[in-house]
């Protein structure tokens, strides 16, 4: 039997860069892991809060204000204690048409999404109005959420 000895030379330094880098990789793995995989979780959290919170209006005419340039447009929702009843702008100014040209038909057409599916969620509105859109959903949100609050307060 003949054997040969082979000797193997580790460097310590090289071993434990090694073994860091390795450590690394496997954690970047991991968080990238945890960071794309689909939030299924959260998804069927919201979908029972907006099953929860929906229907729970107090019947009545809410507002926000919203200032554009000086001048100041209210946007009106009218609720029951069900359903959203009409959406609609109040002193909305000749000016602000000429200045906002967008305003009213980006308003429209979010009003009628609304009324329409009763609820907040599956917005779309085009990309030439986004910005004129999210101010108006917003203030719309907070119209809403207005009714909201006061269903708590009802309740104490």
């Amino acid at each position: 039997m003949s054997s040969k000895t082979k000797i193997v030379v580790l460097h310590v330094k090289e071993l434990i860069y090694t073994g860091i880098f390795a450590a690394l990789g496997i954690l970047f793995i991991i968080l990238l892991i945890i960071m794309f995989l689909p939030k299924e979780e959260k998804k069927e959290t919201m979908s029972t809060m907006t099953q929860t919170t929906e229907n729970t209006y107090v019947p009545g005419v809410y507002t926000t204000s919203l200032i554009l340039n000086d001048n100041v447009v209210e946007i009106e929702v009218t609720v029951d204690e069900k359903n959203i009843n009409s959406i609609r702008l109040v002193n909305l100014d000749e000016a602000v048409t000429t200045m906002y040209p967008l305003i009213q038909p980006s308003f429209e057409d979010l009003a009628d999404q609304i009324i329409k599916n009763q609820s907040l969620e599956g917005i779309t509105y085009a990309d030439e109005s986004k910005y004129t859109s999210m101010i108006l959903l917003d203030a719309i949100t907070s119209s809403l959420n207005k009714a909201l609050e006061n269903v708590g307060d009802e309740e104490e």
